[in-house]
Parts: structure tokens; sequence; C-alpha cells
């Protein structure tokens, strides 16, 4: 009988941190745990975190699949955009905490705390690891706290690109212009909206052949906007990201 491979996957954004247990096949081995993201989070804490989230899946694991918001590459933070702030997205920065996170090997210290081989990738690319159907062009696009984004070639995940800290409008990025605060705060129509027009402007960008729109504001999205997001566009759960987890290892 073979041995299975199970696969700890941590999906981290800034409102909530979600962790379950997945098999090789992408399926969860117990119920999603979701706590909400305490602040402020220095990285020692945060490792903390994580660990006791494993403990109390209670479930074996053989490694690990983590997803962070911000600029992951090769495993190191190198920017990341609430886990900075004082109390949560779009509060105050703290300048120690802007210092402890810049070029953080969470990787490594995720690897030695956990005691199981572990991968950290950006929490979009984790999402985009679940879904992508590994042919062609595929972007993803999650619509979160803020705004997360993979690209990924013929099923190769491709270097990062923060596309949130671009400018949507004049000193407003897209993380800022796209987010749940701007949602709760013009209210869903004109978010619709918005994500409609900047869809086709970053179409013109990047000429995917699919993009994938998740995140846990995706399903905000009503059924006119869902249609003027065009043919290539498809949009998935903010479950998908725990099914990437194992995905990052094959």
């Amino acid at each position: 009988m073979e041995s299975t491979i199970n696969t700890f996957t941590v999906d981290c954004g800034g409102g909530g941190i979600k962790a379950s247990v997945v098999d090789e096949q992408g399926e969860l081995l117990v119920p999603r745990l979701r706590i909400p993201t305490p602040y402020p989070l220095p990285p020692g804490d945060f490792v903390d975190l994580i660990a006791n989230m494993r403990i109390a899946l209670e479930r074996d694991s053989h490694r690990a699949s983590v997803g962070i918001p911000g600029m992951i590459r090769h495993g190191i933070v190198r920017f990341t955009p609430h886990y900075v702030t004082e109390s949560g997205p779009f509060s105050s920065t703290r300048e120690d905490l802007v210092r402890d996170w810049r070029d953080f090997d969470a990787q490594s210290a995720l690897a030695s705390r956990l005691g199981i081989p572990t991968r950290v990738v950006n929490d979009a690319e984790l999402a985009g690891a679940g879904v992508i159907a590994g042919s062609g062009f595929e972007v993803v696009i999650t619509l979160g706290t803020g705004v997360g984004f993979a690209l990924f070639n013929d099923g190769a995940l491709l270097p990062k690109i923060e596309i949130s800290q671009a400018w949507a409008r004049t000193d407003v990025t897209l993380d800022q212009w796209l987010g749940a605060h701007q949602r709760r705060l013009v209210g869903t129509p004109e978010w619709c909206h918005r994500v409609v027009a900047v869809i086709a402007q970053l179409r013109r960008v990047f000429f995917w052949d699919r993009l994938y729109l998740g995140g846990g504001n995706a399903k905000k999205i009503d059924s006119a906007s869902a249609g003027a997001l065009g043919t290539d566009v498809t949009l998935v759960g903010n479950a998908v990201a725990l099914r990437g987890g194992p995905a990052l290892w094959s």
C-alpha cells in the first residue's frame, strides 16, 4: 500500500489566517481552521501562530505550504503590506515592523519551527496552484483585504510581480482601490464597476489565455458584472488556496 503525503497548508490574509491538512489530491482532511489575524504581528509571533495552528489541527502532516501577502521570493519576504501595521490593513505603519519583516526568511524560519520541509510563496500564488489548468499563460487575481496577483506559464510559476502596488489613480494603489475597505466604503455596485474596469485594463497589458478571479471578495461580484468580465475570466471560490498546498510540490 502506497503511503500518502499530507500537506499542512496555510493561507495568510490581512483579515484572517486559514489552515488545514490536505491530501495529495488537494482534498481537505480536516475542517478548515480560521483565526482573525492578530495585530501588531512581528515575524516571531507569526511563526508561533502558524506552529500553534498546526498543533490545533491534530492531523499528521509531512510538509508545509504557506502563502503570505506581499512580495515573496524564494521564501523570503521582501515586502508585506498588512503585517507591518499597528492595528490591521490600512492603519498606521510601524517602522520597526517594516524593518523586522524586510528580508525575513519565512521559509527557513517556518521549516525550522515546524520540523518539516516548507515552501513559502505569495498567497495568490498558493491559490493559483490550486486552480490553474497548467496550459498556456494563466493569471490569478485574488480580491480580499487587498489585491493578490500570480502568473503561470504552462503550469510553471513565473517570477512575482506586485501589480497591487501599481497606481489605480493618483496616489491610490490597486490594493487600495479594490480592497475590502473600499468595497465597504463605496458600496458593492461601485466596487464591482471598478473590478470590471481594472480587469479590462489589465487584459491589454498581459494578454492572458485565462484569468482566474478569486479571493474572499470574488463572491461579492454580481451576475451582471460577472458577465461583463469576459469569457476568458473564471470566478473561483476562496477555498482553492488551501487546495494549492500539495501542488507547490509537484
